[in-house]
């Protein structure tokens, strides 16, 4: 959660810019604060195991970010982390599958599917390619964001703009490709950019 706070305040600006084409112009800030709180919250009080660490993110992003972003990414962590349940640790495995449930959620949440120009453009494929490595999750995520740009918004403000939303990134989908890398990262394998 560091290391996705860390990208997440790095690429704020590019992200608040990325929305201000198609949505309110606040994506990057309020990730920003909310992740903030995020770190915050864990170092306070550290969760003792991955699941908490992930449903206690999940929580303070639904009180702190505004939007949809907040309760999406919220449902995101906290189902993810209650997947994951009381384990001391869980193997590359078990979180994909965890993930897999969050992503589900998440689309169960927004009504959404991939192809609609959404976060789940970049969770869905980077959630399959998890079963090869984190790097690999990573570089899907981070194509589906890039794949998003020819699309219609079906879901979300920038579906209220029709045709005129084809031809930008989902902002989104940008910062669920940014959690990727912050994961990979944190594991160790990286990612290309």
């Amino acid at each position: 959660m560091t290391a996705a706070a860390a990208s997440v305040d790095r690429e704020a600006a590019r992200l608040t810019e990325l929305d201000s084409a198609i949505g309110d112009a606040d994506h990057g800030s309020n990730l920003q604060r909310g992740f903030a709180a995020v770190v915050k919250t864990l170092e306070a009080e550290p969760p003792g195991t991955p699941g908490a660490v992930l449903t206690t993110a999940g929580r303070q992003l639904i009180s702190t970010v505004g939007g949809a972003s907040g309760p999406l990414y919220g449902t995101l962590l906290r189902r993810t982390g209650k997947e994951l349940g009381d384990a001391a640790q869980v193997t590359a495995g078990e979180l994909r599958a965890a993930l897999r449930a969050g992503v589900d959620a998440v689309a169960q949440l927004g009504g959404s599917a991939p192809g609609d120009a959404t976060m789940l453009d970049a969770l869905d494929p980077a959630v399959e390619a998890l079963a090869t490595s984190f790097r690999a999750a990573a570089e899907a995520a981070g194509r589906g964001a890039e794949a998003t740009v020819p699309l219609q918004a079906r879901k979300g403000r920038a579906s209220y703009l029709g045709e005129r939303s084809i031809g930008h990134q989902d902002p989104g989908a940008t910062s669920s490709a940014l959690l990727f890398t912050a994961l990979a990262e944190t594991a160790g394998e990286g990612a290309a950019q």
